[in-house]
């Protein structure tokens, strides 16, 4: 059995953008789980991903403001058929980052975050996959809006996609 994965960032929904772009809402139905590394904006935004998510992952983000600091923690972990997946909205800059979050999330065997809006896909010396999905709604200095998908199969992260909106 293979478990579908959606990772998206820095929605920020609506100030950045009015509303979520409905590829991404096609992506997020079709997932068995959605993971949100913050920078939602809206607690409209999270009441609609908790809808329409069979199993939503959210952490909040710098721009997020009380009320989802309230309904959101800082960090999250899930292990989803035996990987271990932490997320944290922010990592810090990106020199030194694979070794700094290995540090800080030991237990993890895939790391995903946001804030940056530029798409990272690396594996830290000790195996840590980290993954950040970009933006779906603000490009900033990147060719495109993106998200990431995969999969997980027989306890491993697989078919890591970026994809452009």
């Amino acid at each position: 059995m293979s478990l579908r994965l959606v990772f998206v960032a820095d929605t920020h929904v609506p100030k950045r953008a009015r509303a979520l772009p409905d590829q991404v809402w096609a992506a997020v139905d079709s997932a068995d789980v959605v993971f949100h590394a913050g920078d939602w904006v809206s607690e409209a935004l999270l009441d609609e991903f908790e809808q329409r998510s069979r199993h939503l992952v959210g952490v909040y983000g710098n721009n997020d403001g009380d009320g989802l600091r309230q309904r959101l923690p800082e960090t999250a972990s899930v292990t989803l058929d035996g990987v271990r997946f932490s997320m944290i909205h922010e990592t810090g800059q990106a020199k030194g980052r694979e070794q700094r979050c290995e540090a800080l999330f030991p237990d993890a065997d895939v790391l995903v975050f946001g804030h940056s809006h530029i798409p990272w896909d690396t594996v830290a010396p000790g195996g840590m996959r980290l993954l950040n999905p970009g933006s779906p709604t603000d490009r900033r200095r990147q060719p495109a809006c993106t998200y990431m998908t995969a999969v997980v199969v027989n306890g491993r992260l697989d078919d890591v996609l970026l994809v452009t909106v």
